[in-house]
């Protein structure tokens, strides 16, 4: 398996009203060089390559014109049928991976209206979940204009994955207290 971390140069936040972006920003800046605060989600994404959405919106917070080709979303937030923070035409427009099917059919709000909108099939638009692909019986991205798009939903797994990290992290760096259980 072939892990890529990528690095930032920079580090847009478009978060309304706009003093919660400039909040955001001030606590990120501590660990991360180049945190700006831009004008509008809009200008936000004009040239990211990289988006990551975590609301709880229930409608999109962005627009598929908005988008560069070649740029790869991570649509994190708005986990229910009801909400989205994610326009259906982007949906569409994207190589769609997700962390389960079975979730993305019942909790994306923005998947599931795109197939009653007749934009996707609903499971042949799905490439891939993302354990598929790590598996390597899965392709990924395809070519470098393809705009690709990780629905996360959240499964218990990635969660002991992320702890492992942190735990991981902390002991290598000295920090935080262990707790018999």
């Amino acid at each position: 398996m072939r892990v890529l971390v990528l690095s930032h140069r920079d580090v847009l936040a478009a978060l309304p009203p706009q003093a919660h972006a400039e909040e955001m920003a001030a606590e990120a800046a501590a660990g991360l060089a180049g945190v700006t605060v831009a004008a509008s989600a809009q200008a936000a994404l004009r040239d990211a390559d990289v988006v990551v959405t975590v609301t709880s919106a229930r409608e999109p917070v962005l627009r598929r014109e908005w988008l560069k080709p070649g740029a790869h979303l991570n649509a994190v937030g708005a986990s229910s049928p009801q909400n989205r923070e994610i326009d259906t035409a982007t949906v569409a427009a994207s190589a769609l991976f997700c962390d389960s099917r079975e979730s993305l059919h019942n909790e994306a709000g923005e998947f599931r209206l795109a197939v009653t909108e007749g934009l996707i099939s609903g499971d042949e638009h799905v490439r891939a979940e993302l354990g598929e692909v790590l598996a390597g019986t899965a392709a990924g991205r395809r070519d470098a204009g393809e705009l690709t798009m990780f629905r996360s939903l959240g499964l218990a797994i990635e969660d002991l994955a992320a702890a492992q990290c942190a735990v991981a992290t902390a002991i290598e760096q000295g920090i935080g207290t262990e707790v018999e259980l």
